[in-house]
């Protein structure tokens, strides 16, 4: 039976350390979005959606998203979410809301999407606010940023899926989102 001296083993275990250091994911976003059928071109798809309330002082009151390319405002239906809470498609995206969350209640709610894009991944650009008026912005299509927009991996399509014909547009007309990242 051999000994491993103490000083090689330290050194094992800083090299693997290192390693996990330098292998570790970014951080996810506050606001996280998952499907129940992940896949291009699937239909009538439950996207569910996690705002993570990161106040100490007020709750959420809105959640305002602005759709990726491919999916049209009128192809979104709500789903589930907070007590008494409201959903209004608007001319690039969605907003759900109502009374103001208790502080610290993270915002879970749910829509119905027609049918996903034709593509590898979809961003759902997220302005999440809060009672006092603060917003925090997660915008950022790079996963690595301090605010990045919660994002959906998509499968390949199924074989013969086709893209269905969008449907018109909502009519509202939202202030443009502030690229902007969030103070706090």
């Amino acid at each position: 039976m051999s000994r491993i001296p103490l000083s090689r083993l330290s050194v094992a275990a800083a090299t693997a350390a290192t390693a996990v250091l330098l292998t570790a994911v970014p951080a996810a976003a506050h606001t996280e979005v998952e499907a129940d059928k992940a896949q291009a071109l699937a239909e009538n798809v439950t996207v569910s959606f996690h705002a993570e309330a990161e106040s100490d002082t007020s709750g959420i009151k809105e959640v305002r998203v602005v759709l990726p390319e491919g999916i049209a405002p009128a192809d979104v239906t709500y789903g589930k979410g907070p007590e008494g809470w409201k959903f209004t498609a608007v001319k690039d995206g969605y907003r759900v809301g109502g009374k103001e969350l208790k502080t610290g209640e993270s915002a879970e709610y749910s829509v119905v999407v027609r049918q996903l894009p034709d593509a590898d991944q979809v961003a759902f650009k997220t302005l999440q606010t809060y009672g006092d008026g603060h917003v925090d912005r997660w915008i950022e299509l790079d996963q690595n940023g301090d605010n990045p927009a919660p994002t959906l991996k998509l499968k390949a399509s199924a074989p013969g899926a086709k893209p269905v014909a969008p449907s018109a547009s909502a009519d509202e007309n939202p202030a443009p989102v502030d690229p902007a990242p969030a103070t706090g």
